[in-house]
């Protein structure tokens, strides 16, 4: 039995930490469970912020590097992005009382625009405070992982897209801010995912599970 409730969880780390995978498999669990629940990612999640990443990747892989955008640029794409977002979807679906799942949001665009490139933080946070509203994640996780092992996931991808192209030493100074932040916060969980296990993915759900107050 679950009381119906908005709730918002949040999957943040560096790539190759199993967020997507992870995300979907208690997406999944939460579904069998007939919990009203929607899955998004960031970039992206509605037509509009779609469109919008599709233009950061195509630029990020365009070979005249004197014709990509500047990291500003960038970052405001993202923020855009970021606003249709929460407009178009997660803000509809936690009035209707639904489970939002996403795949990053703003600790991503710290990790990597501020901490990762040097981007103004301060002109962030301004930009959240007419984009955010009083939309925050009730529950955030973030997934540690060993670079090697980040790595060795990575290689094995199919479609790769422009996160997956860093150097070793941003995703270490990245991964670093996140489990930084999660010690600060509450309801943070930094949860190592370096083996692949099955155990990971019932961690989760079982903490899922209790925060939404879930009975059988």
């Amino acid at each position: 039995m679950y009381k119906k409730k908005p709730f918002f969880i949040v999957f943040e780390g560096i790539e190759g930490s199993g967020k997507s995978y992870l995300s979907k498999k208690l997406f999944k669990s939460l579904k069998k469970r007939r919990i009203n629940t929607i899955l998004t990612r960031e970039p992206g999640g509605t037509k509009s912020a779609e469109r919008i990443r599709d233009l950061i990747l195509k630029d990020y892989f365009n070979k005249d590097t004197k014709q990509q955008f500047d990291r500003y640029t960038d970052t405001l794409l993202y923020l855009a992005a970021r606003n249709e977002h929460i407009k178009n979807k997660i803000k509809p679906a936690l009035c209707n009382n639904k489970v939002v799942i996403c795949d990053r949001f703003i600790d991503s665009t710290i990790a990597y625009q501020v901490f990762g490139k040097g981007v103004s933080q301060s002109l962030i946070n301004n930009i959240h405070k007419h984009i955010l509203k009083d939309i925050r994640p009730n529950l955030t996780f973030v997934l540690r992982v060993s670079l090697n092992k980040s790595i060795h996931r990575l290689k094995k991808r199919k479609i790769k897209n422009r996160y997956d192209k860093f150097s070793k030493k941003f995703y270490a100074k990245v991964q670093k801010y996140f489990i930084e932040i999660s010690h600060k916060k509450k309801n943070y969980y930094t949860i190592d995912n370096s083996t692949d296990s099955n155990k990971v993915s019932e961690k989760i759900l079982n903490i899922v599970l209790k925060k939404i107050n879930y009975k059988k």
